[in-house]
């Protein structure tokens, strides 16, 4: 591509098809990453990355976009914000609310809607088509969190934000409620600027952590987070970290709730986003009652149904556990009941464990 003026003018039309596809931003950086990698390494060696072997298993190449796509040269990088359309101005202050309500079940805000990997893929191949209408058919790649990308890093050097101390990403017109995706591309094209940190000496995600996961700044032991023990994490969740888990039964938005430039959320103009019944004010009893069927249809298209039937009722027990020892709920213990015979060991004995939180009943 030329240089200079045309370039620059390519860039803005990138952007401008960008917001009418609903990015909210739209941004590109090179490849080279090498500064990047000895962070990387060091998380790895420490085995912060938990169960998550895939991270291991791609090592460096996660910072190597050459080497994942040979002949990469530059990367489009794209934010979609996910508030739903109906997100009041006091929406974080409504969730903080949320999770004092023990009996009520807590999902994370972004899994409420439609899978993201779907909507951002979708639309990161539409602005491809737009690209090759412009350039020319040329060499490229779509990824939605699907890959060993190391997404934030190239978000940060393309100005999507800053890298906060919770590791995500945080940006001064719409705080960290967003998704991202790439487009790996063999075309050379003009970056754009990073900008600057603006988290200064506040530790608000550090000190609001539940199971205090974020073991310094901008370093995150993902075997404590409770994003990743109810969704990545399989098998038994830990003993001392499930009271610390509260009504959380999908991912954790703790963190985010907490944080200053949250103030600064976008709504997303996507009907994608808006919360499916059930997922938000719904009773712990009433989604432990879901058999297998009805959760495959309630979460059809929903980024929840990957975790399966058995690490959703793993979740929700160690949420009614919680619950019990605040209150002793017969609901929910005959609705923890219903489950002790199931098929699953991980979902029996979590169900036992959340049975012994509350006061001994006869019987039991």
């Amino acid at each position: 591509m030329k240089t200079g003026l045309v370039a620059a003018q390519f860039i803005s039309r990138l952007q401008a098809w960008g917001q009418e596809l609903g990015f909210s931003q739209i941004g590109v950086t090179g490849v080279d990453l090498s500064d990047a990698e000895s962070g990387l390494r060091d998380w790895l060696a420490a085995g912060f990355h938990g169960s998550m072997d895939y991270m291991a298993a791609h090592g460096l190449r996660r910072a190597r976009p050459a080497e994942l796509v040979p002949g990469t040269v530059s990367v489009v990088t794209a934010r979609m914000d996910y508030l739903p359309r109906t997100a009041t101005p006091d929406w974080a202050q409504q969730e903080l609310s949320r999770l004092q309500r023990s009996g009520e079940a807590t999902v994370s805000v972004y899994a409420r809607g439609r899978d993201y990997h779907k909507v951002l893929r979708n639309r990161l191949q539409k602005l491809a088509d737009r690209m090759a209408d412009e350039l020319g058919p040329f060499g490229h790649r779509v990824f939605t969190d699907s890959a060993p990308v190391l997404e934030a890093e190239l978000a940060r050097r393309s100005g999507q934000g800053w890298r906060g101390k919770h590791t995500l990403i945080l940006g001064r017109e719409g705080g960290s409620m967003f998704f991202l995706g790439e487009i790996y591309v063999d075309v050379a094209l003009p970056p754009t600027a990073p900008v600057s940190d603006h988290c200064g000496a506040c530790s608000a995600c550090i000190d609001g952590c539940p199971t205090a996961a974020i073991v310094a700044p901008y370093r995150l032991d993902a075997r404590r987070c409770i994003s990743y023990l109810t969704i990545e994490h399989d098998g038994p969740i830990p003993l001392e970290l499930r009271p610390l888990m509260g009504n959380r039964i999908y991912g954790c938005d703790d963190c985010q709730l907490v944080c200053p430039w949250n103030k600064f959320a976008r709504r997303s103009p996507l009907p994608d986003f808006d919360p499916r019944e059930g997922l938000a004010g719904s009773t712990l009893a009433e989604l432990f009652a879901w058999p297998e069927d009805e959760f495959l249809r309630r979460t059809e298209g929903s980024p929840i149904r990957r975790i399966g039937h058995a690490r959703w009722l793993r979740n929700i027990a160690v949420a009614m556990g919680n619950a019990l020892r605040q209150r002793n709920d017969e609901t929910l213990r005959a609705s923890l009941r219903a489950r002790l015979e199931h098929p699953d060991t991980t979902v029996r004995e979590h169900v036992a464990w959340a049975l012994a939180q509350g006061p001994a009943q006869a019987g039991e």
